[in-house]
């Protein structure tokens, strides 16, 4: 089969198309064969050697991928070949044309939801859902700023605190993205290269505040969320590129606190609550992951560039299966 192989760690350059082993399933294990997997920021991290945790190389990448099931190892029994399937996480990396995946890391993907789609759900939807739902508690009627909500996360996030009653707001680098951010069910949109945007985040809530802010860029914008925080807010940082300076006493006032995530730090139960509400949103129609750019597996190092460009839009998908040409 064909993957993409890092063999050492470094820029988008080391992601190189190889012909690797075609893994086969041990017990409780399955193989599917992957017709798009998704592109996460943590991906270019982890391939640039700068993530906490390292994979052992040569590793494939990739932890959103969708297909259908191949093979089942024995014991595996939750589904048959030729099921539709979306993958969160697996044991071989998703940036190949095959996946090898414990049982439990393999969810059904209904007939309506495209495989490109598919790839777009568990990285953005869990990570916006667990920050939503598991850290800042957010209730229905609460209001949520969320930062660069144009890109996978931020749709993500749109979508499921529109659907729980939240009134959602965003921010958005460009024209198109801000026009996909109310299409997704922001009340309003704000530029964040305007200098002047925070005045109007701030008129936008009637001077009150947020009561919970999603934050993409930490090490750009957290100093400046604690002033735009309702009392007892909560900024729950899902993304940072660096260190970031703030003032405590932004927080005192209001009896306001930051929260830290990263999904693979999510308990059992609470994997097991971000999948059952993914099913349920695709059923009713509230999931509906936005893809912004579909790439052959060969170009996944310009996939690498493209996510973490400026004016995020929507999901980047690579599809293996266009790797045989």
């Amino acid at each position: 089969m064909k993957a993409i192989v890092v063999r050492e760690f470094g820029g988008p350059e080391v992601l190189r198309l190889e012909e690797a082993p075609l893994p086969k399933p041990a017990a409780g294990q399955v193989l599917v064969r992957v017709m798009a997997s998704g592109v996460n920021p943590a991906d270019t991290y982890t391939r640039s050697g700068t993530y906490a945790v390292k994979p052992e190389l040569p590793y494939t990448p990739g932890t959103d991928g969708a297909g259908t099931v191949e093979v089942l190892g024995p014991g595996a029994r939750r589904f048959k070949p030729g099921d539709r399937v979306y993958l969160a996480r697996s044991i071989s990396g998703t940036y190949a044309e095959y996946a090898l995946a414990a049982e439990a890391q393999v969810h059904p993907l209904p007939d309506a939801v495209g495989f490109s789609e598919g790839a777009g759900l568990y990285v953005p939807y869990g990570a916006a859902y667990h920050a939503l739902f598991h850290h800042a508690l957010a209730l229905p009627g609460e209001t949520v700023l969320v930062h660069g909500a144009s890109g996978g996360v931020g749709v993500a996030a749109l979508q499921l605190g529109r659907a729980r009653g939240l009134a959602m707001y965003g921010t958005a680098g460009t024209e198109r993205g801000r026009e996909l951010v109310l299409r997704e069910g922001a009340r309003a949109v704000f530029d964040h290269g305007d200098p002047g945007y925070q005045d109007a985040l701030a008129h936008a809530v009637e001077g009150r505040g947020f009561d919970v802010i999603l934050e993409m860029l930490a090490n750009v914008n957290l100093g400046r969320d604690l002033k735009l925080l309702a009392t007892r807010g909560r900024v729950v940082v899902i993304g940072s590129r660096g260190e970031a300076t703030i003032t405590p006493r932004d927080l005192m006032g209001r009896r306001g606190s930051i929260h830290a995530m990263t999904l693979w730090a999510a308990t059992e139960a609470e994997e097991a609550e971000i999948h059952a509400a993914l099913a349920a949103g695709m059923e009713a129609g509230s999931v509906r992951p936005v893809v912004g750019r579909e790439l052959p597996l060969a170009e996944a190092a310009q996939s690498h560039r493209a996510v973490m460009e400026r004016g995020a839009f929507g999901k980047i998908v690579l599809l293996p299966q266009a790797a045989r040409g």
